[in-house]
């Protein structure tokens, strides 16, 4: 595997699930694979669940690890070209990144949506340059898109606490103050319909996600009806996706946070959400911290799906 940017680089589910509970069982077993060569991680965007569980999934695998926050302590980054540098950029991404690439081995980026143009963020203009000029392989550590390390993380979770063959995964909008990217959905929408699961969408009108992302997932307007019978419970906020309204918010009824008379229309689900969250937007008090949480699990395996895609991309190299 060269680069890790959407679940269509991860190979076989099946297979892929396998490598990880080989990892999450030997976590120190390939240290060999990563003796002196070095992982960049560069942020964009802030982190604590990627960065610490990327960098401890670097250390397991023996490799040097070096963090890079564009917004503290490096200079800020221009994006775009043609443009006359004359304000507070003082160096263009172009130049930054073929540097970068010349001091490590393999490269993890975090940038987020920025919700000035669509068709940039559609586009993953910063995530496709650095594949394009650092001559490193790339991982995608959040882009605008798509978090797929989380995504593969929530499945393995899914997979070690299901009960049934063929789940049933609904995942909520809820509400939140701000207007959030869609890479999180995206994300665990394209992982869900490419693992065997029955796979449910629910939101409020003018939620819709991108098309290409929903697949074949069964879109529910009508919360409660959503959540009958589910065996988790994926919740999530996100801004809107369709024109005119792209990235902004447009609905913050708080009948939609999960609370426990929402999960008690479902299967003794399990609650899932990828933090970090607002409590009492997103999910109650009692729902987060009740046994059939499953945050801090999924957070934990945040290192073991980081850690099978460096080692992926270590083998390939």
């Amino acid at each position: 595997m060269r680069n890790f940017t959407t679940v269509n680089d991860i190979g076989p589910l099946a297979e892929a699930l396998e490598k990880a509970r080989y990892v999450k069982q030997n976590p120190f077993a390939d240290q060999a694979l990563g003796h002196n060569k070095t992982l960049l991680m560069v942020f964009f965007n802030s982190s604590l669940r990627t960065r610490l569980s990327t960098q401890k999934a670097g250390l397991n695998l023996g490799m040097n690890v070096i963090v890079l926050d564009i917004n503290q302590g490096a200079w800020k980054l221009e994006t775009e070209r043609g443009v006359i540098m004359d304000g507070d950029k003082s160096e263009h991404i172009l130049e930054a990144i073929p540097v970068m690439g010349s001091y490590c081995d393999v490269i993890g980026v975090r940038s987020f949506a920025r919700f000035e143009s669509k068709a940039d963020d559609y586009n993953e203009v910063i995530l496709n340059q650095f594949i394009k000029y650092s001559g490193r392989p790339v991982f995608s550590m959040e882009a605008a898109t798509r978090h797929p390390l989380q995504s593969f993380a929530d499945l393995i979770t899914i997979e070690e606490y299901k009960k049934t063959s063929r789940p049933k995964v609904v995942m909520t909008w809820a509400p939140h103050p701000k207007a959030l990217p869609q890479a999180v959905p995206n994300s665990f929408a394209e992982w869900m319909n490419a693992a065997d699961c029955d796979f449910v969408i629910t939101h409020p009108e003018g939620y819709e996600l991108d098309p290409k992302f929903v697949g074949g997932a069964r879109v529910e307007y009508d919360q409660d009806k959503a959540l009958e019978g589910a065996d988790f419970v994926y919740a999530k906020n996100w801004a809107a996706y369709a024109d005119p309204n792209y990235g902004k918010v447009i609905n913050t009824d708080r009948s939609w946070t999960v609370t426990a008379e929402k999960m008690a229309l479902t299967n003794n689900a399990y609650f899932m959400h990828c933090l970090p969250v607002r409590r009492n937007m997103i999910v109650s008090d009692d729902v987060i911290e009740s046994p059939r949480s499953l945050v801090i699990p999924e957070a934990a395996n945040r290192v073991v799906s980081a850690q099978t895609v460096l080692k992926e991309i270590l083998l390939s190299l």
